[in-house]
């Protein structure tokens, strides 16, 4: 079924009138209208014909329970991140110590799914930024950019995504994120390099310096011994 461009809304507003744009999940209005049970019970359909039309046997005690494992994982797991109401909450604190540095966190475990082939993106992200006199949970960085890798996505855009929620969380544009990831549909399918990752960044204000980019990028050179 085709979907009138004009139906898509932006990501973030969830609203009728928006326009979308590059850095926004494509989503179409009405993206929330069914609960997450009738979407369950829709993609177990779906998922039970693909099955079927492939051959498989889906009265087979290994296979018949596989659609609706799929449709739950898809709404409940690894899509979950496409509903607002999953979105983190991330409170920010008065930065009474006056730390003036960047703060980098890094080695966040990330696992996404390439919108192209719905296959998986897993590597690692690196997140810094500078306090304008907030600072935030470092475990809230870390449910960040799962949130935002739990969509069907590109990398450049999760990096985007990424940079623009904490920008907003911390009121600065101080902020950097670098992501190494593997695309599996470059390593397990296609070309087949196992070897190959993807490496992507978003620098704002401060981090467009070079020397504050270098920066950051050494951090990422150190290592962790412990």
């Amino acid at each position: 079924m085709k979907i009138d461009p004009q139906t898509l809304a932006t990501e973030e507003d969830f609203g009728n009138d928006h326009l979308s744009a590059s850095e926004n999940t494509p989503l179409r209005v009405g993206a929330f209208d069914k609960s997450d049970e009738e979407k369950i019970t829709d993609i177990k359909e779906h998922v039970h014909a693909i099955m079927d039309t492939l051959g498989l046997d889906l009265t087979d005690d290994s296979l018949k329970g596989t659609p609706n494992r799929v449709a739950k994982m898809f709404v409940k797991e690894i899509f979950g991140g496409l509903h607002p109401k999953n979105r983190p909450s991330a409170s920010t604190f008065d930065n009474k110590y006056k730390y003036g540095e960047m703060l980098v966190e890094k080695n966040i475990t990330l696992y996404s799914t390439c919108e192209h082939h719905l296959l998986p993106i897993v590597g690692k992200a690196h997140i810094a930024y500078i306090s304008n006199g907030n600072v935030v949970g470092l475990s809230k960085m870390n449910r960040i950019v799962d949130y935002y890798a739990k969509r069907p996505q590109v990398q450049e855009r999760l990096n985007i995504q990424i940079v623009r929620e904490l920008q907003g969380v911390l009121g600065t544009q101080d902020v950097a994120c670098v992501i190494d990831a593997k695309h599996l549909c470059v390593n397990s399918r296609g070309i087949r390099d196992i070897d190959s990752s993807t490496v992507t960044a978003e620098y704002g204000g401060a981090f467009k310096n070079e020397d504050r980019k270098k920066e950051f990028l050494d951090f990422l050179k150190l290592p962790v011994n412990f």
